[in-house]
């Protein structure tokens, strides 16, 4: 089952030529999930060739700008393209009035269902076949929530031989043993999933976090993320900036990855608008010499997830 996520957009505050405001997709088999819509999310998604129109929920970080006003295009546009399915977005308290007075404001055609759900308290706010999305709080200017989308556990391997050594025959009994049922033979014996597979295997995880203030609570909220996109805003010279405006800087984004206990990659997102790409470079090396698995995301950059094993 294939998960891979996609950066629209790695900037803050405001849009350059190479670089949009931050959005992320991610796809689950035929799910498509969007967190924030950054100004020219449309274009990367276009750019990607990506069927945008598929997309199942939209999680929106805070009301900021630059975290929300590629929305009302997206929104608009979906009425264009034959949608039928119900369109969820979830966010903190505020999305809804900002969805509302933007369809009253630019008097919207929407010819499909939008269910707006705002997040009062932590927890599970989406759950699908075989994952959830869960939102936890962050500390910023205004209301602000970051997001996991784990998957549940997976059976364990299966064996054969040890099918094979208890007289299961070959076929339908073996996928309802693999699929975790108790299975009858013919004569009356009872074979349990157990007997024929390893222990259980761990899913896939993705945690996205933007904009906050560093606290190091945020790295039990990511622990063992296959994939953590987290801002680096700031180089360390500027972290009393960063602390200010309650921001990180790549440092502490490196840090919670480090001190999560099994991140296996941190992308850096969400730059200040300061920095060309030779700037970058310098932000990178102080991440990577706290986290080496660190990259820093670009535009249109695509992530596979894979499993361990």
């Amino acid at each position: 089952m294939n998960l891979e996520a996609f950066v629209l957009g790695c900037g803050g505050m405001m849009p350059l030529p190479h670089r949009h405001l931050t959005s992320v997709l991610l796809r689950r088999e035929g799910e498509l999930f969007l967190f924030d819509a950054g100004e020219a999310t449309q274009i990367s998604l276009r750019r990607l060739n990506l069927r945008w129109k598929k997309i199942t929920a939209i999680f929106i970080s805070h009301t900021h700008a630059d975290h929300v006003t590629g929305l009302p295009g997206l929104l608009m546009l979906s009425s264009q393209v034959d949608r039928t399915e119900p369109l969820y977005i979830y966010g903190p308290p505020k999305i809804a009035e900002y969805i509302e007075s933007s369809r009253r404001v630019l008097d919207m055609y929407i010819n499909y269902e939008i269910v707006v759900r705002e997040m009062q308290e932590p927890g599970i706010c989406y759950e699908g076949d075989g994952f959830a999305i869960r939102s936890f709080g962050l500390r910023h200017t205004k209301p602000c929530v970051g997001y996991t989308l784990e998957e549940s556990p997976r059976p364990g391997a299966f064996f054969p031989e040890k099918a094979g050594e208890l007289g299961v025959p070959v076929g339908p009994l073996w996928s309802r043993l693999q699929g975790g049922e108790n299975v009858e033979l013919p004569d009356g014996k009872v074979v349990e999933p157990g007997m024929v597979l390893g222990p259980p295997r761990s899913g896939r995880k993705f945690s996205y976090v933007t904009d906050s203030l560093y606290f190091p609570e945020i790295a039990g909220e990511v622990a063992n993320s296959d994939l953590f996109i987290c801002e680096g805003m700031f180089e360390k010279a500027l972290l009393e900036s960063a602390i200010e405006k309650k921001h990180m800087t790549a440092e502490q984004a490196a840090h919670l990855a480090l001190d999560s206990g099994g991140v296996k990659k941190l992308g850096l997102i969400h730059y200040s608008p300061r920095y060309t790409e030779q700037d970058l470079k310098r932000v990178l090396e102080e991440a990577k010499a706290v986290f080496p698995e660190t990259v820093l995301t670009k535009d249109r950059m695509h992530f596979p997830l894979e499993y361990e094993d």
